[in-house]
């Protein structure tokens, strides 16, 4: 069993965040809770916590956010930088988002940002976190993800969500039915592309003739030889061995066709924020990647809902545990010698960011929208998170993984807004917190 030290469970309250108005997160059966840093009785484990020794794994979140007072391309090269800067660190993996129209975020293409970093990087592993379905066509998504898990060694996976009720969906044409109900018929024609060699499409959102898939993702993606891949080859001419990677193609995610067999081509992950999108990567045998703002509760609650529409769906409890392992918990990660320092890093950084990048969303019809104060959401994430000295990092890392069960984490490093900080960060995130995860 992992260890949880008592620093975890003392340290700072575990926050919560509250059901968005008309979103309700409820499990099947007794409600679960937990106390910080206890483990969840067998009953309430099976199927939600993953009772091995698989080591947690860390990846860094990067959003390529514009501080106030940036340029768009000081945004992108800062994470480019921290790109290269999380595999120097041994980090397992980066993730990176797109948004439109707000500087919230200023990469609009996720897939194309993770063609770049797959060419400067030679190890780590790089994902989409995530790429909007409302608002691109799944066969042009389904031929870059292709591409990318055939170039990269399969180094390369899919996240995707269906967004936001933006005005995006009237600038690309998609509409609102898109974002509101279309995302699993999107989702469906993007695994067959991802999985077939012919795919064709009559439904109500895409109807097109059979056609080929080409590349084809199921290939066998180009394996480095091992010299590559313990880095004696870097041109650099710095060793730098990758104490993340698990094996030589990436982080493959085990994920299950319906005949419950591992796929080949890129792994696919979902973005999960309300009941129908857990539901939706259940029923297709996908792991989810649960966002920022979620306690360790709401995970809970979102596995034990996970669990029960994949029950419903037929499959079985060991494949649910093989697919549980593959979770990822996005996050908040900032290093310092001192609790205080971490937290007024980001206290000074990070709510003029979320006042001006948030505030700048446009809903797709007029409809109202409401903004978190920036300043307590700021307070709330450095409270969930791994924000503080390496040694309350590692233990708030251990601890979510001892309640939930789920070992891979997507950090938010650059919440700093400082390039140079970003890449101390990252660099203090490998060397001092990565050693304490064992």
């Amino acid at each position: 069993m992992t260890r949880t030290s008592a620093r975890a469970e003392t340290r700072r309250p575990v926050g919560v965040r509250p059901p968005a108005p008309g979103q309700t997160l409820t499990a099947a059966g007794a409600a679960v809770t937990a106390t910080a840093g206890t483990p969840l009785p067998s009953a309430q484990r099976a199927g939600t916590a993953t009772a091995d020794t698989a080591p947690v794994r860390v990846g860094a979140f990067l959003l390529s956010a514009q501080f106030p007072g940036q340029t768009h391309g000081e945004a992108l090269d800062r994470t480019v930088r921290a790109a290269v800067a999380a595999e120097q660190a041994g980090l397992d993996s980066v993730w990176l988002a797109e948004h439109h129209f707000v500087p919230y975020g200023v990469c609009p293409n996720a897939a194309t940002l993770a063609a770049l970093l797959l060419g400067r990087t030679r190890r780590i592993g790089v994902g989409t976190a995530v790429s909007v379905l409302s608002t691109t066509h799944p066969v042009t998504l389904g031929e870059q993800a292709a591409l990318l898990h055939l170039t990269s060694g399969g180094r390369f996976t899919l996240g995707v969500g269906r967004g936001g009720p933006w005005i995006d969906l009237d600038v690309f044409g998609s509409g609102v039915d898109a974002f509101e109900g279309g995302f699993p018929e999107r989702l469906d024609l993007l695994l067959r592309w991802l999985r077939g060699s012919r795919v064709g499409a009559a439904g109500p959102q895409f109807s097109f003739p059979e056609v080929a898939v080409v590349p084809r993702a199921t290939e066998p993606p180009r394996r480095p030889d091992l010299g590559a891949w313990l880095g004696l080859d870097d041109r650099t001419g710095v060793l730098r061995f990758p104490r993340q990677r698990q094996d030589a193609d990436g982080p493959a995610v085990e994920q299950l066709t319906t005949a419950g067999r591992p796929p080949a081509g890129p792994p696919v992950i979902v973005a999960c924020t309300s009941p129908g999108g857990v539901r939706s990567a259940a029923e297709r045998g996908l792991p989810m990647l649960l966002g920022m703002h979620s306690g360790d509760e709401d995970k809970l609650h979102m596995l034990e809902l996970y669990r029960s529409a994949w029950l419903a769906a037929g499959r079985g409890e060991e494949q649910l545990r093989r697919v549980s392992r593959q979770h990822v918990a996005a996050g908040v990660a900032q290093v310092d010698d001192r609790t205080s320092a971490a937290r007024a890093t980001l206290l000074r950084a990070m709510p003029g960011w979320f006042e001006f990048g948030l505030g700048a969303h446009r809903t797709v019809d007029g409809r109202e929208r409401k903004m978190r104060d920036p300043r307590q959401y700021t307070e709330l994430l450095c409270d969930l998170h791994a924000v503080g000295t390496p040694q309350q990092c590692a233990d708030r890392l251990l601890a979510t993984a001892e309640r939930t069960g789920i070992r891979r984490f997507a950090l938010l490093a650059e919440g700093s807004g400082d390039r140079e900080a970003t890449l101390h960060n990252i660099a203090r995130l490998g060397s001092e917190v990565l050693p304490q995860l064992g």
